[in-house]
């Protein structure tokens, strides 16, 4: 379960870097917002899924490497803001790969703690969204869930897909690589191709 460590540590760092980018992108704020902004958009989710599921300490009180990891991604930032900001496609690629490593973490962990299998996958789910939704409130944006772009669904069916492996007992790494993959290419296309789910009442 090494690998799942790992990620968790890159997905930190991942949603870290889209948070400072899109502080700094919406306001002239100092060191302390744009880390503060960083922290709850790598943690808000995993926080929240650790809460729900009443697993204590919460993940980042009880291993001090995710704040680590949070920090190194605000430095990224700093350090190649210019050329990050010039790159439109930025916040979607970090975002991206924040979700896919956070959906699978955060489905595994809820699988070993004998949550059910739908149950399993939205806690993935809100493992990869929570953040990204707090962030966005804090930057006066419409949260990104709630806007037009294929964003929860494409975690939920990543979800939804390791869980069926891992009934099927694929190798855990496989079923890493598999599921995130599913998420990646969901939310590529989905950007790419414009793809939106059908609204509630069409006007």
């Amino acid at each position: 379960m090494q690998i799942q460590y790992w990620f968790e540590l890159f997905g930190a760092a991942f949603f870290a870097i889209s948070g400072a980018l899109s502080a700094t992108e919406k306001a002239n704020i100092d060191w302390f917002g744009v880390t503060f902004i960083a922290f709850v958009t790598a943690l808000g989710g995993g926080s929240l899924r650790d809460v729900l599921l009443g697993s204590y300490p919460i993940v980042w009180i009880k291993d001090v490497n995710f704040v680590y990891a949070i920090l190194v991604g605000v430095i990224v930032a700093r350090l190649f803001y210019n050329p990050l900001l010039q790159l439109r496609k930025t916040f979607f690629l970090f975002d991206t790969l924040g979700i896919a490593l956070f959906t699978v973490v955060g489905t595994s962990k809820a699988i070993s703690l004998g949550i059910g299998n739908i149950n399993a996958a939205a806690m993935g789910m809100f493992t990869a969204v929570f953040g990204g939704v707090i962030r966005d409130i804090l930057t006066n944006e419409i949260p990104i869930i709630f806007r037009k772009e294929i964003y929860a669904t494409a975690c939920f069916t990543g979800a939804l897909t390791y869980v069926g492996l891992y009934h099927l007992n694929v190798d855990f790494n496989v079923n890493f690589a598999i599921s995130g993959g599913v998420i990646i290419l969901i939310r590529i296309l989905a950007v790419v191709n414009n793809w939106q789910l059908p609204k509630f009442i069409r006007k």
